[in-house]
């Protein structure tokens, strides 16, 4: 069943089925509003045309925690909502870590951090042909310790690379910190910055849909102030 359009409700009723990885439910958890309202209002790839040059690519870096972007894709018709019943089994093309091979809308296979920004910017270059074609890449606040990522952060601002954008997740999880904050990292070379929550689908529809003709753009995601406002209700 394709949902038009899924409601938070839908999809996270749809996440409960992916059992058998719980340590990574945190983080699955964490991303779930980035990825619904992405799919949702801002990315343009389609279900039956998921290989199209043309598509906006969605670059999981955050491959350890697939279970709200396995449910996304269920809700958008990339996959039989009964995959999610069956994950990491034998004969499951769903794993704990996603496999681009297997999985309509995956772009990448991810788990090991910090290779989906460089990948991403890979990609971005190599788009730069397809004016149609974006990419959006989804990381997470302590992935940013990987020197790789540090490394592609400045590439893709001396490319000018404005047909790609990087989602931070800020779950505060980092253990070394950013001086001036995480957006601040990226401005200093270059990309355009934003942050938002979840507590807004139009806030975060907005601020994921923005994008800068000649840098690139990174938007800072703290969901917790959802978190805290759940727990407080």
């Amino acid at each position: 069943m394709i949902l038009t359009p899924p409601h938070r409700t839908d999809v996270t009723e749809l996440v409960a089925r992916v059992t058998g990885d719980e340590k990574h439910d945190p983080s699955a958890h964490s991303t779930l509003d980035v990825v619904r309202v992405l799919f949702e209002r801002v990315l343009h790839v389609e279900p039956d045309r998921p290989d199209d040059p043309d598509r906006d690519r969605f670059v999981l870096s955050k491959g350890h925690g697939p279970a709200s972007t396995y449910a996304v894709l269920a809700a958008h018709g990339f996959i039989p909502a009964t995959w999610l019943d069956d994950v990491a089994s034998w004969d499951s093309r769903l794993g704990h870590h996603p496999d681009r091979t297997l999985v309509p809308g995956i772009e990448i296979g991810s788990g090991s951090l910090g290779h989906g920004l460089p990948i991403a910017v890979g990609m971005a270059l190599g788009l730069r042909d397809r004016p149609a074609a974006r990419v959006v890449v989804l990381v997470g606040d302590a992935e940013l310790n990987e020197g790789s990522n540090a490394e592609a952060i400045q590439v893709a601002g001396r490319y000018g690379l404005g047909n790609l954008t990087c989602v931070v997740v800020d779950n505060h999880s980092d253990e070394l910190g950013w001086p001036g904050g995480i957006a601040a990292r990226f401005a200093v070379e270059g990309w355009a910055t934003s942050e938002a929550d979840t507590r807004s689908d139009d806030e975060l529809a907005t601020a994921l849909g923005r994008t800068a003709p000649d840098r690139p753009t990174v938007v800072v995601v703290d969901p917790t102030r959802r978190r805290t406002e759940e727990e407080a209700a």
